[in-house]
């Protein structure tokens, strides 16, 4: 195990300690996941030119040495006005299809994220750079837009959400050309957010709602 520094970040599920000026120490909590899997997907994605931090190769299911990225989340940037929520779903419809176009590691799949939102999408001086491949699998790209769909519209519909109306612009950007998004890949993005066992009580009772503000705005049946 690396030497580490400060703790630099809190996530739900895990956090980050700084090495150096160029790597940092990303440490899940509770066995969370699996780093070692995790840095082979990331490596993968970024051997086909996807923009995703440099990883160091491991075996470690806690911990994932990756390297130390400047600039703020998505969310941040739009906060402090560098990014309008317009231009912030843009550039999230355009990471899925970039994600999206790349070969899968199994015949007849792609690489999907799962959980592709703003506070997964940092903003450097180079161009975004998408983190947080804990939950990746190879699959249909329609699931993928799913996700990331209802996870803005949770935060959409939740009137206690001072971001509620950024998020409902963000959607209606990035859904401004839906043909990713299925009703199946919905449906079972909804399902899965349900049983996400980081979701608080009140973000499970919103599915319903979001998941309909979703088809509202996409046009699904």
């Amino acid at each position: 195990m690396p030497a580490t520094g400060k703790l630099i970040g809190s996530g739900r599920t895990a956090d980050v300690y700084e090495i150096d000026e160029a790597w940092v120490l990303r440490r899940n909590r509770e066995d969370w996941g699996d780093a070692a899997a995790e840095g082979a997907v990331m490596e993968h994605v970024r051997a086909h030119g996807y923009p995703v931090p440099r990883v160091r190769p491991g075996d470690s299911r806690t911990e994932l040495v990756m390297e130390r990225l400047s600039g703020p989340t998505m969310v941040e940037a739009i906060v402090a006005g560098a990014i309008d929520s317009v231009e912030a779903g843009t550039v999230l419809a355009s990471l899925l299809r970039q994600l999206h176009a790349l070969p899968g590691r199994r015949p007849g799949t792609r690489v999907l994220h799962l959980d592709l939102h703003p506070e997964n999408v940092l903003l450097t001086p180079d161009g975004p750079r998408v983190i947080d491949w804990a939950t990746a699998e190879d699959g249909d790209p329609g699931l993928d837009w799913g996700l990331s769909a209802i996870i803005l519209a949770q935060v959409a519909v939740d009137d206690d959400q001072p971001v509620a109306g950024s998020a409902r612009a963000l959607l209606v950007s990035l859904l401004a050309d839906p043909s990713g998004l299925t009703g199946e890949g919905l449906a079972e993005a909804r399902r899965r957010r349900a049983v996400n066992p980081t979701m608080s009580a009140r973000e499970v009772e919103l599915l319903g709602v979001a998941e309909e503000l979703v088809r509202s705005v996409a046009l699904l049946p």
